[in-house]
């Protein structure tokens, strides 16, 4: 199994951390980058291979990662030269990539089954599969429904459920048919031109761990959390 981890983005919203440090390098706990938490969680999951699209301090997280084995692990590397978006890198790497394969961001922390995610994408014969998750959004403020210039409805604070894209996704080269390599390609351009063409992605569903490191909020968290989630995590370590 092949799976592409996206680490070429500057971490803005984590900055000062990021200045001198790539995003998927920030640590968690005391030991352990967030990026060396994934490799190890894609090893023991069987993947074999994996690609990392570098860009903003890649030369520092090819540096660290080398070439893989130490996780067991055949790493190699694609450079992202100019802003691509998030699934633009993958139009240049198209023809180093097996039929199906996992895609993912490399700042995330969580106990879902890669494998898992890969083969349901490979028995839904979807274009694209999306991991998802449930959070709830609190509302400041009172909430009001408007026609015209009549209010027809009224919520106070009210708490919001939405589904949102977790950063995993299983894919299928073909999707990528008719894209420009060299141009950028951002997930939402990638969804909503599926959702167009009447091929609509996957939803993948998960109700595990899940932090989103890029936000400020998540990594204060994770760091918190991550001793007693550490067996959760690296199942063995």
């Amino acid at each position: 199994m092949h799976a592409v981890i996206l680490a070429g983005g500057k971490g803005v919203r984590l900055r000062p951390y990021t200045t001198a440090l790539p995003k998927p390098l920030v640590p968690i706990g005391d030991q352990h980058a967030i990026l060396e938490i994934v490799l190890r969680q894609l090893s023991a999951a069987g993947f074999t291979h994996c690609t990392i699209a570098i860009g903003h301090l890649g030369e520092i997280i090819r540096a660290y990662v080398g070439d893989g084995s130490q996780w067991g692990l055949a790493v190699d590397y694609a450079t992202e030269d100019s802003p691509l978006g998030t699934m633009g890198p993958l139009l240049t790497l198209r023809e180093r990539l097996p039929e199906t394969f996992l895609v993912m961001n490399g700042d995330i922390l969580t106990d879902l089954d890669y494998a898992d995610v890969l083969r349901r994408h490979e028995e839904s014969g979807a274009p694209l599969t999306i991991a998802t998750y449930s959070r709830k959004v609190n509302i400041d403020f009172g909430v009001l429904t408007t026609d015209a210039s009549r209010v027809v409805g009224f919520r106070e604070k009210p708490s919001l459920d939405y589904s949102v894209s977790m950063g995993v996704y299983g894919l299928s080269r073909t999707t990528l048919d008719g894209y420009t390599p060299g141009l950028p390609l951002g997930f939402d351009e990638l969804v909503l031109d599926l959702l167009a063409a009447e091929t609509p992605p996957h939803a993948y569903a998960f109700d595990g761990y899940w932090l989103d490191i890029g936000r400020p909020d998540d990594y204060d968290r994770a760091n918190a959390e991550f001793t007693t989630r550490k067996s959760l995590l690296l199942k063995g370590a």
